[in-house]
């Protein structure tokens, strides 16, 4: 069986993806958090006042904020390229 796993070293990110990460990792995870409380809290408003597609829609965003928050945190944690960090230190 053929091993289709990519080892630690073999994949670099580009300089946009890192360009992107040095920029979204400047923003507080608790912004993250925040807008996904929010997004759920103006659902809630919108199903108070019986807008039921609006409520659906901003509803949906809650996960994508917490998707992004973590993957945001985990940039921070590990850097945007793994491999990068320790090569750097040799």
């Amino acid at each position: 069986m053929t091993d289709y796993r990519v080892a630690k070293g073999e994949a670099h990110e580009d300089q946009v993806t890192a360009a992107i990460e040095k920029f979204t990792a400047q923003v507080p995870s608790s912004v993250y958090l925040g807008l996904a409380l929010a997004s759920m809290a103006v659902s809630l408003g919108f199903s108070a006042a019986k807008k039921s597609h609006s409520a659906l829609f901003v509803g949906q965003w809650a996960a994508p904020f917490l998707l992004i928050g973590v993957y945001n945190k985990l940039v921070k944690i590990h850097g945007s390229d793994g491999t990068r960090a320790s090569q750097l230190s040799q």
